[in-house]
């Protein structure tokens, strides 16, 4: 019976447990690189998680700044200029002279009838006759009594009354004398005269007019200019006024001569800067015996600035006005914003130049957010080459 198969026993098959090793390992792997496959999806969206806070800027360009044109504009006036008043009242008679005609110095301008004046005059003359004359009196009686009181006829009282008396014509001589003195010279001033040589520039009264001396706010009869030599005005910004020394030669145009450029050597300057606008007025000097440049034009003057000593020029793009004041935004080796305090020199428009703070090795970022901040850590965009 033992001989006999039992049928009912179960027998392993062949190479079973082999399979069975090798499904596992397979499931082992299959679960391992799930795992793992998860776990890179979670770093790749983490990667991007970060990326996306990450600012990504774009740097600008800095450049030193060099010597440059600085065009200002400059106010024409004649090396001399003289209004003449009249010095007394009366109605003028004639005048010999007109706008644009050359006048020599001492050139009779117009002439004046006064006869305020005149009257003044020939009582002045009056008074003086009769003062000569109580005085030569006065002189003749007190010669007299002094004769008299040396021969004992006469008190010496009476004798010292008539030499005060002759003491005090004489004063009334000179006071008369004085008086007439006075009239005649007011009387020389009825001729209006040129003060110097120049050109009559306007002439503000006619045959006949009444011309009142004292009148507040009076306009001169004529006004006389040496066109000769002109003066221009100008007045440079404070920042720029230290590059322009004495000496210095400015070019410059005048609108109705275009093309036509003239030169004008500084002469003096006020050394003082006016602060409500920030400038400094400068005085240049041109000669003009040619006549072409006329007083009161404008002058649009033409200098050359050198650059200034460490400044640079930054788009105004890249400033942020902070509470610290004027800044900017750079990125340092370690791709961390470093926000710097500039200070300003000049506004030119699209870029300011800037007179410290930055330096040509610094990279500043072009348009910065005002979000940025200290120690941000940014993206640098590369430029497209295209």
């Amino acid at each position: 019976m033992r001989d006999q198969p039992d049928i009912l026993r179960h027998s392993t098959p062949p190479r079973l447990k082999f399979w069975a090793v090798t499904a596992l390992c397979v499931a082992a792997m299959v679960a391992a690189g799930g795992i793992g496959l998860r776990f890179y999806n979670e770093h790749r969206a983490a990667d991007w998680a970060n990326d996306q806070d990450v600012r990504t800027v774009q740097l600008v360009t800095l450049s030193n700044v060099k010597g440059g044109a600085l065009i200002l504009p400059g106010d024409v006036q004649p090396w001399i200029n003289a209004p003449i008043y009249a010095r007394v009242s009366g109605y003028l008679r004639k005048w010999y002279v007109d706008i644009g005609t050359p006048v020599k110095a001492g050139q009779l301008l117009a002439d004046l009838d006064t006869p305020d004046l005149d009257g003044q005059l020939a009582q002045g003359n009056a008074d003086l006759n009769t003062a000569i004359a109580n005085q030569k009196l006065s002189d003749i009686t007190a010669k007299r009594w002094d004769e008299l009181l040396v021969q004992g006829a006469v008190a010496r009282q009476d004798a010292d009354s008539k030499d005060s008396d002759l003491a005090a014509k004489n004063a009334m001589v000179a006071s008369a004398k004085a008086n007439l003195d006075h009239l005649q010279a007011m009387e020389s001033f009825k001729h209006l005269v040129a003060p110097f040589d120049g050109i009559v520039t306007s002439r503000a009264v006619d045959v006949g007019a009444l011309v009142l001396v004292g009148t507040p706010g009076a306009t001169p009869l004529f006004n006389v200019a040496d066109e000769t030599k002109l003066r221009i005005y100008v007045r440079v910004p404070q920042t720029d006024a230290g590059a322009i020394s004495g000496g210095t030669a400015a070019t410059f145009t005048v609108p109705e001569l275009p093309g036509h450029d003239f030169t004008a050597r500084l002469a003096a300057s006020a050394d003082a800067v006016v602060s409500s606008s920030g400038t400094q007025l400068l005085q240049f000097q041109v000669d003009n015996r040619d006549g072409l440049i006329k007083p009161g034009d404008y002058a649009e003057m033409r200098f050359t600035i050198p650059g200034a000593q460490g400044a640079m020029h930054v788009p105004a793009t890249a400033l942020m006005f902070r509470d610290q004041g004027m800044m900017v935004a750079t990125v340092d080796s370690s791709n961390r914003v470093r926000l710097k305090v500039v200070t300003i020199r000049r506004d030119l428009g699209a870029s300011v130049e800037v007179g410290s703070g930055v330096s040509p090795a610094d990279r500043v970022i072009d348009n910065p957010p005002d979000a940025i901040r200290e120690g941000d850590l940014v993206k640098i965009q590369v430029p497209d080459s295209n």
